[in-house]
């Protein structure tokens, strides 16, 4: 029988530790084993640091001995996401053309958190350089999803998922450029949460599209969301959640482009969620967007370019050594010109005002985190047209908040791989984890 702790909230763990019930010691060894021995470790894990954690467990320890620990997750494992760097491991982006890249100190976000006291046990398998929504990643390791193992489980944070999501980790650390959080939190029934840009430090993480790139945690609770947020952010002040409910909260429903397509079991879990949130005293109105398709066109201008910019030199001095559907999804930048980029860019910002007085007197709007279940992992090997219909549709309602410059957090609906996504507003984390508390507790009901 596996060991409460290890299917246990970050935040619980590290109350246990401050009312000393918990050794962090014993915790972290107990992760370490679990990570070490899984049947699926070499798919989840990059690396399992084992002298890192326990050296921090042991300082962890020591802190709660004295009555002196950092944070509440002081002592608390964490794996993070092969592009977050991290002294002395090699950290790659999930892709061989950074093979034998090896950071001489850790990323920004990395120090914030290791100043907190979480422990660092590992990292994380991922899609290529981060640009696929799915987690299929033939050139290193496909991690499973945990309602069905013959299926991805989101990307590009795809072990960071699978980390938590099988119990070998506490909570984890990943990226959002175009979904990468949110996708897999909501495919394996986590909480994730897509940061704004700019508030969580990116140096020292390896870049996709830098204008859009966010680092957030995937985890079992919104209060953990908002501890970790804390931590990365290296704020000591933590969102504060008490007393979150629903009375009085108005919610808009998005039902433009966001609702079409869906698979039936997306249709059923997501409209079963809204229902139960009615049910309990939440008050939605439907809504149209009616500039989201325009928003929607936009992405393979502003994405790829970027993207393509940023990794030109090295996908084409070596580009034998990608999946070739990362390689032509990047080459896509190669359609468009400056003028249409430029464009592109000022049209986006334009849409991001005019959706911000279009949802102003909403606490948040509601969609469904993903339209399609988790795609099957043969059939993405063998079919190409599979292939890169998933990863789109994948990534299409995950977007919209990353194109708008939004914050997002996506809750367990109680269906499984179903996700509900509440979008905020740009540097509203602390009233959207405020929110997300008061949703989380009437799902959970």
């Amino acid at each position: 029988m596996a060991h409460p702790w290890l299917s246990a909230t970050a935040s619980d763990l590290g109350r246990g530790i401050a009312a000393g019930k918990i050794d962090p010691v014993d915790l972290t060894e107990t992760y370490l084993e679990a990570a070490e021995s899984h049947d699926f470790s070499q798919r989840i894990f990059t690396h399992v640091t084992r002298d890192r954690a326990l050296s921090e467990a042991k300082a962890a320890k020591s802190r709660a001995d004295a009555g002196l620990r950092n944070s509440l997750l002081d002592g608390v494992p964490v794996s993070w996401k092969d592009l977050v760097d991290t002294a002395g491991i090699e950290t790659v982006s999930g892709s061989d053309l950074l093979k034998g890249r090896v950071p001489t100190q850790d990323g920004e976000c990395l120090q914030h958190a290791t100043r907190a006291g979480l422990v660092c046990m590992g990292k994380t398998h991922m899609s290529e350089l981060a640009f696929s929504g799915l987690g299929y990643n033939p050139v290193t390791q496909t991690p499973p999803c945990v309602n069905n193992h013959a299926a991805v489980p989101g990307g590009s944070s795809s072990g960071a998922a699978a980390s938590v999501a099988f119990n070998l980790s506490a909570a984890a650390i990943g990226s959002d450029t175009g979904g990468s959080v949110r996708i897999p939190a909501a495919w394996n029934d986590l909480v994730g949460l897509k940061t704004t840009s700019g508030l969580v430090s990116l140096k020292g993480a390896v870049p996709l599209a830098a204008s859009f790139d966010t680092i957030g945690p995937l985890c079992r609770s919104v209060e953990d969301s908002a501890h970790l947020l804390s931590a990365l952010s290296g704020s000591a002040q933590v969102p504060d959640l008490n007393g979150a409910n629903l009375s009085g909260r108005h919610f808009a429903l998005c039902k433009t482009s966001v609702l079409e397509d869906l698979d039936d079991g997306i249709a059923t879990g997501f409209q079963d969620a809204i229902d139960r949130l009615a049910a309990r005293g939440a008050r939605i109105t439907e809504i149209d967007i009616p500039f989201l398709p325009e928003l929607l066109a936009l992405s393979p201008v502003v994405f790829t370019v970027e993207a393509y910019a940023q990794w030109k030199t090295e996908l084409e001095a070596n580009p034998e050594a990608m999946f070739p559907e990362i390689l032509e999804r990047f080459r896509g930048g190669l359609k468009f010109s400056g003028v249409d980029y430029v464009r592109a860019q000022k049209r986006m910002m334009q849409l991001r005002q005019d959706y911000l007085t279009h949802v102003a007197g909403y606490d948040a709007v509601l969609l469904p985190s993903s339209p399609i279940l988790p795609p099957d992992l043969e059939r993405l090997k063998n079919e190409s047209a599979y292939y890169q219909h998933a990863n789109l549709m994948a990534l299409r309602n995950t977007r919209v908040g990353n194109l708008l410059g939004l914050c997002g957090l996506t809750l367990p609906t109680g269906t499984p791989s179903v996700g509900l996504m509440a979008m905020g507003t740009p540097f509203g984390e602390r009233k959207l984890l405020r929110v997300g508390a008061a949703l989380e507790a009437a799902l959970n009901d």
